[in-house]
């Protein structure tokens, strides 16, 4: 079985190489826009690699509420490369992500994805039907399950980001590098 790290920082180019692989419109996906500018959860993004050292599959949970003073953790995407699915790991990174984000003391997970597959990791739309996400999304597919109990029960507003903004460069810095680029060229 592939070993399930953290994912390393210098592993970004890897990593979107990955998802676009695996999930070229997850751009246009609700999910998409609370985790946009934010950084994951601290310890909540997994990685597997394959035998030759190359990433494999991926899955990261952010901070977000799940409506008014009352945080969750969002999960995705989850992503396995295709020559490395139907092996289990995508269930093994599910696992360690849950187990992980329960270890760490969060009370509860969100996400969207289908059903027949989430619900033997616990996820079902039983606490979502009072939540709801910027942008279109299908509600049947928003799922959830809590790691502490009753973490959801009443859960009612909008799904929003509550995680680290991601730091980025001023336009001032890029220009700069740019120009230097430009001058050792």
């Amino acid at each position: 079985m592939t070993e399930i790290v953290a994912e390393k920082w210098e592993e970004a180019a890897a990593r979107e190489a990955l998802l676009d692989l695996c999930m070229p419109q997850r751009f246009e996906k609700a999910s998409e826009l609370i985790r946009e500018g934010r950084l994951p959860a601290e310890g909540l993004a997994l990685a597997a690699h394959g035998p030759d050292g190359r990433m494999v599959a991926t899955v990261r949970l952010w901070h977000v509420s799940a409506g008014p003073g009352r945080p969750a953790l969002l999960l995705g995407p989850l992503a396995v490369h295709p020559w490395f699915r139907d092996r289990g790991l995508g269930g093994a990174m599910m696992h360690a992500a849950l187990d992980r984000a329960g270890m760490l003391g969060h009370a509860a997970v969100l996400l969207v994805g289908d059903a027949p597959y989430y619900e033997r990791f616990g996820f079902s739309a039983a606490k979502t039907s009072g939540l709801w996400m910027p942008g279109p999304f299908d509600p049947a597919r928003l799922l959830a399950v809590e790691l502490q109990r009753g973490a959801l029960t009443g859960a009612r507003g909008l799904i929003s980001p509550t995680g680290a903004r991601a730091e980025k460069p001023s336009l001032a810095d890029l220009i700069a590098a740019s120009d230097e680029m430009k001058r050792s060229a």
